[in-house]
């Protein structure tokens, strides 16, 4: 019994390690809004969800297997820094639980199988799977992340993928504005989100060598950078107007909402206060607009609004 017992316990330790090395946290944020993108397109291009099932079963495991790819392979690389981090020091990676070659061969594995999966809905979507894995894995967190201010720039392009996977593994181009303004939005909200992140653990990265803005430049270059970032988003809103008047208010009120909490809050609480508020609301952008877009093209998809 004592045996069974073990064995139940360490089949649980080798799964919460190989959850924790792929970022299975990241994955699920990170499908919302792949399925905003694939959802959007479906509505805009009248296909029935059952003709499309297929696409939507590649398009979920190809995204999911890619997106783990480069959580494996980024947490392979950081090993050193992550040591440093409270809030990474414990990644199996940094402790042991899984060997540095395991890791590359299951990020391996796991990117040729995603991009494989991607591919199988539209070759586009292959592609932007491959694109995105490079740019976080390469440019990101092989270059950027250690040697300049805007890595959290460079990082974003692999992180605002997701909604363009979406749409291409439905319909295979990606100029429709509605997709290009979802692209854009995922971009550049990045950069309010991890600004606060590290305003917030300030110590931590200064520690670890990582340039953020915050770390180098000081709060007030941050404050100044993230309202121009979220002037962007207030603008970019107005591309969803090409399909919904109604996304596009929605888009525009959460992102006025945000621009107006960056000021008021950055004038009225200490910078601790401010980033985490700021943190908050970014979660709060992301999800409600993200699932207003899943709903209202879901809606319009059943019902043919």
């Amino acid at each position: 019994m004592q045996k069974n017992d073990n064995r139940v316990e360490s089949k649980q330790t080798l799964v919460n390690a190989l959850a924790q090395t792929v970022k299975t946290g990241i994955i699920k944020s990170n499908l919302i809004p792949m399925f905003a993108g694939l959802f959007l397109a479906i509505y805009t291009y009248q296909y029935s969800l059952t003709e499309k099932l297929p696409e939507i079963l590649f398009a979920l495991i190809g995204t999911s297997l890619v997106i783990g790819a480069a959580g494996a392979l980024n947490n392979l690389y950081d090993r050193d820094i992550d040591k440093i981090m409270e809030r990474t020091k414990n990644r199996p990676t940094v402790t042991g639980r899984i060997k540095p070659r395991n890791v590359l061969l299951l990020g391996i594995t796991m990117a040729v199988l995603g991009i494989f999966m991607l591919a199988l809905a539209t070759p586009l979507a292959g592609l932007l799977g491959f694109l995105g894995l490079f740019f976080y894995t390469v440019p990101y967190t092989m270059w950027s992340k250690r040697r300049t201010v805007y890595n959290t720039e460079i990082g974003s392009i692999s992180g605002a993928m997701p909604p363009l996977i979406g749409w291409a593994s439905i319909y295979p181009d990606i100029t429709h504005p509605a997709i290009i303004g979802l692209f854009i939005i995922s971009i550049i909200w990045q950069m309010p989100h991890f600004y606060a992140i590290a305003i917030r653990k300030h110590k931590e990265y200064q520690a670890a060598g990582v340039p953020m803005l915050p770390v180098v430049k000081g709060i007030r270059r941050t404050y100044i950078q993230t309202n121009i970032y979220l002037i962007v988003v207030v603008a970019t809103s107005f591309l969803l107007g090409t399909l919904s008047l109604g996304l596009q208010l929605v888009a525009l009120l959460l992102s006025l909402s945000w621009l107006t909490l960056s000021i008021l809050g950055y004038h009225k609480m200490d910078s601790e206060k401010w980033a985490k508020s700021m943190f908050l609301f970014s979660l709060i952008y992301m999800t409600v607009l993200f699932s207003t877009v899943i709903i209202y093209s879901l809606m319009g998809t059943i019902f043919d609004l």
